[in-house]
């Protein structure tokens, strides 16, 4: 449960139920129970459904100490990419994890160019930007090569950032190795947690330490009704697609004004701008402080950086070039920000400078590159000229209030009543299963819980979603569906 939670403890009722009051869920809870699921299975689905956005864990190390193979470890899964040379870039740098019934999200800064300023500026680059979004950090350190120069860099910066750290200290394969993982004790982080990566020793009493230093929830609190301050709005995109020029046109003023936070030149610097006559938080993504130099890894550390940001933030606003085709980074972006669950406003740049004829082009490439997002408020913009920047707003407030809708069971069940009986799933090996109800568990984005009586194929899955979309609107958020399935009577564990 959520501690920093409102005095009436309605915040403690959210959490528990989703986003269902007591009365609707002691209402739905009877419906589960008599069409024969499981109380606890449903109670723990609306849980997992229902909640808020996940704190963030952070693994930074040097090169080649298993910061990848213990993410792998951390989440269960191989999905980061482990090769025995440090540099291996990938797409994808967040995961999202679970340990001892608390999920959270993992940050992978595993895959960097080492050689563009040396191997402690790249440290210390990627570290910083995984820094930024995190709640908690793990520092891995190989124990048996000790404490290097560099890992004394990212001991200052973890310092200067004062997040909770958790040292691991990893390639400890055996009792003769934990005298070595002893000496780290000299970086002043506390107790080092001796662990193989590898195979996996140590880590489940490491993850009972992360447990610890992770907040319940992260420690952002997001703006709006009831809770006050600018909304944040995260302006990313791929590099030299025109971030900071549209952010100092939005600012009005070639100069971006900043409201730095106290602390070192690493804290995260957010932009509060007004527009559209209310005042937003740009979280720091535009370029501001870009590391010019960085070139081989770049858009190794543009994925840390668009990550840092997608994180902090409610909507992503995602700038795309118009004058050049969409390209598979695009797309990345796309997707990490729909993965993280933010609300997408999409703008195109540069619409000034295009012909007719790439314009039409363009519409056919939106069509097929970009379809998963086809739900997205959609902008023309030119940042050079200021054109179209007053539709901006609107499509920002669109997409939050897409993000913020809550369906009431009740109307949600008549809707999916009808739509199984229009539109009944398609009958395999000669069952045809259904949706037996449904409930909304939470918002930020919409996620729903169905109940049904089979397998529901992904397709009948995309068909609902569509639906959902036409009857109740959902503009601007991506809706995450998740299905549980009756078990046979008589075949519930005993």
């Amino acid at each position: 449960m959520n501690d920093q939670n409102q005095p009436d403890g309605s915040a403690a009722h959210e959490y528990e139920h989703g986003a269902l009051g007591d009365a609707e869920y002691a209402e739905f809870m009877q419906l589960a129970a008599e069409e024969g699921f499981d109380i606890e299975d449903v109670e723990g689905a609306i849980e997992e459904a229902g909640h808020g956005p996940l704190p963030v864990l952070a693994v930074v190390g040097r090169p080649n100490v298993g910061k990848s193979t213990l993410v792998n470890r951390i989440i269960g899964r191989r999905e980061a990419v482990v090769e025995d040379k440090p540099g291996v870039t990938r797409d994808r740098v967040t995961y999202e994890a679970e340990w001892a019934g608390r999920r959270f999200k993992v940050v992978d800064t595993g895959g960097w160019e080492q050689d563009v300023l040396g191997i402690d500026a790249s440290v210390a680059a990627q570290a910083e930007y995984a820094i930024e979004a995190a709640d908690a950090v793990v520092f891995v350190v190989d124990a048996k090569v000790g404490a290097t120069d560099t890992d004394e860099a990212v001991v200052r910066l973890l310092r200067k950032a004062g997040k909770p750290v958790v040292l691991a200290a990893n390639k400890v394969d055996g009792l003769s190795g934990e005298s070595d993982a002893a000496y780290l004790w000299s970086l002043g982080l506390g107790e080092p947690h001796p662990v193989s990566a590898l195979h996996g020793r140590g880590t489940g009493d490491m993850l009972d330490a992360v447990l610890e230093a992770l907040p319940e929830a992260p420690a952002q609190t997001f703006g709006g009704p009831g809770v006050g301050g600018p909304r944040r709005i995260a302006l990313i995109g791929r590099p030299n697609v025109g971030k900071s020029s549209l952010l100092n046109k939005v600012a009005g003023e070639e100069r971006v004004v900043v409201n730095e936070l106290a602390g070192t030149t690493r804290d995260p610097v957010d932009e509060m701008i007004e527009l559209g006559g209310k005042t937003w938080k740009f979280v720091d993504t535009a370029g501001i402080r870009k590391r010019v130099h960085l070139q081989q890894g770049a858009d190794y550390y543009a994925s840390l950086r668009t990550a840092a940001a997608v994180e902090k933030a409610e909507v992503a606003v995602i700038l795309i070039d118009g004058s050049e085709n969409i390209s598979v980074q695009d797309q990345r972006i796309v997707t990490m920000a729909v993965e993280a669950g933010r609300a997408v406003v999409v703008a195109f740049n540069k619409w000034d400078t295009l012909d007719e004829e790439r314009r039409y082009y363009l519409e056919r490439e939106i069509e097929t590159e970009l379809g998963q997002i086809a739900w997205a408020p959609r902008v023309n913009v030119s940042a050079r000229t200021g054109r179209h920047m007053e539709k901006l707003v609107p499509a920002i407030e669109t997409a939050l209030d897409g993000w913020e809708t809550r369906v009431p069971t009740g109307r949600l069940n008549a809707f999916l009543g009808e739509l199984a009986a229009a539109h009944p799933h398609p009958v395999r090996g000669g069952k045809q299963p259904r949706i037996l109800f449904g409930t909304q568990a939470g918002t930020k984005p919409p996620r729903f819980v169905l109940f049904a009586s089979g397998f529901i194929e992904a397709g009948y899955r995309r068909f609902i979603e569509r639906r959902l979309r036409e009857e109740f609107g959902f503009e601007g958020t991506p809706i995450h569906l998740s299905v549980r399935v009756r078990e046979k009577r008589g075949a519930k564990k005993k």
